[in-house]
């Protein structure tokens, strides 16, 4: 097709910056675009749109790639990691992100102003696609989810056009952006608040494996109990045999409590004593900590690995739902998974904002079950059907999932996270702004 845009500078296969453009932090699909711009400026953004949208070209987005659903093959590969400036305002308590950055640069550049945001388990995902598919972290119970946060967002949509929205501007693109994940175009900023946080009292404590059916029971009825400025999860672990890993964790399978308490350190030990008396641990992690040390709580892998998850929201947690958890994860079962995990909902995750629609998927949720196994040969093979028993056994309690948590396993079923009404609104909002569906609707982050 003829066309009077300029091209954009594109990379292809074979190119040597081609491969370190494309490649992802979940390494389970390779992706196989048909062409990247390695975005450096929110004009170049523009141009690759304008570009694919005059050739025809489907368009895909990628960060850091910690959610890669297909090999993206065929389309243009908006690659926005460079995009990663952060600017502090400690009079609004707000960041002004780009939207490659990632959590570490935002906590680094707000904790000089005693600042942190509403960030995940790692520090290594990227915050735009964190914050547009909704995002839940260990401050999440006590402030809200990541789309909650965000005040602005400047987008470049499928004509080309970079807009800033907000609750007043474009309110209805806006509100689709924070929780409605992909489909909407490319975001190239996004402005979200920062809260008073220097300090946690938290970390994880390492129980053994063996002693998981009384800390599971345990731990459903004391998460219960505890305030909104604390947050917990528990996860059953089969640890590698990682030299990296101290001696006694591994090659182990132990029972991992993870603990975050906003408030004094002596109110947090006070909160955390029931669960510390359920059994001897092998390791306890927990203690006063600088915010910046917030990946210690999760311990979450930090290099790029192939990986089958599944995931669902749950209604509740019954003795019954740990009992068929422990039936497919728990001791003595031979399984390839590496992680099945707990998180407890709740709190000002539930906390519906003051507009007209909100996009947020799993806000009535109670839990968060999360299931992970790798995909290195052998166990490849059997890794997908091993992380869907755990959610299968849980099926009974399950109302949904969470945008942020669907793996390869999800395909094309993301639409299923939200009720039919707002899911027309959403597919009408996409089709608005993007009526030919040059972006591809597969969630990336």
């Amino acid at each position: 097709m003829t066309t009077s845009v300029s091209a954009p500078a594109l990379l292809h296969a074979g190119d040597p910056a081609y491969a370190a453009a494309v490649a992802p932090f979940v390494t389970t699909l390779t992706p196989r675009p048909a062409a990247v711009v390695a975005a450096r400026s929110p004009g170049d953004v523009v141009d690759a749109v304008r570009w694919a949208g005059a050739e025809g070209r489907p368009v895909t987005v990628q960060a850091t790639g910690h959610q890669l659903l297909s090999d993206l093959g065929g389309s243009v590969l908006v690659s926005t990691r460079e995009l990663d400036d952060v600017r502090i305002d400690p009079a609004t308590r707000t960041a002004v992100v780009g939207g490659g950055a990632q959590w570490h640069q935002v906590i680094a550049a707000a904790a000089p102003h005693g600042l942190a945001p509403v960030c995940g388990s790692s520090s290594k995902v990227g915050v735009v696609g964190f914050c547009l598919g909704g995002g839940h972290g260990p401050l999440s119970r006590a402030f809200g989810t990541g789309a909650d946060q965000v005040r602005r967002v400047r987008v470049v949509t499928a004509d080309g056009t970079e807009r800033d929205v907000d609750a007043d501007r474009e309110p209805d693109l806006f509100a689709a952006l924070l929780g409605g994940k992909t489909g909407f175009g490319v975001v190239t900023e996004i402005e979200i608040a920062l809260h008073p946080v220097t300090r946690l009292y938290g970390g994880g404590i390492f129980f053994p494996g063996e002693a998981s059916p009384q800390l599971l029971h345990a731990w459903r009825e004391w998460a219960g109990t505890l305030p909104v400025e604390t947050s917990s999860s528990i996860a059953l672990l089969r640890l590698p045999p990682d030299p990296a890993l101290p001696p006694p964790l591994q090659g182990a399978f132990v029972t991992h409590l993870r603990f975050a308490h906003l408030g004094a350190a002596s109110d947090g030990a006070a909160l955390l004593a029931p669960m510390r008396a359920v059994a001897e641990p092998i390791a306890d992690m927990v203690d006063e900590m600088p915010f910046a040390a917030i990946d210690a709580i999760h311990a979450d892998p930090t290099e790029p690995m192939p990986i089958w998850d599944d995931s669902a929201t749950l209604s509740a947690l019954p003795a019954e739902a740990v009992d068929a958890l422990l039936a497919v994860a728990g001791p003595g079962v031979e399984t390839p998974l590496v992680m099945a995990e707990l998180r407890q909902m709740g709190g000002a995750i539930a906390r519906r904002p003051d507009r007209e629609h909100d996009a947020v998927a799993g806000r009535d949720a109670a839990f968060h079950l999360y299931a992970l196994a790798p995909m290195f040969p052998p166990m490849a093979a059997v890794a997908p059907a091993a992380a869907r028993s755990v959610v299968d056994a849980l099926r009974p309690w399950t109302v949904g999932g969470l945008p942020n948590f669907q793996g390869p396993a999800a395909g094309g079923r993301l639409g299923v996270l939200w009720d039919q009404e707002t899911l027309a609104w959403l597919t009408g909002v996409r089709e608005q702004y993007d009526p030919t569906g040059m972006f591809r609707t597969v969630g990336l982050r």
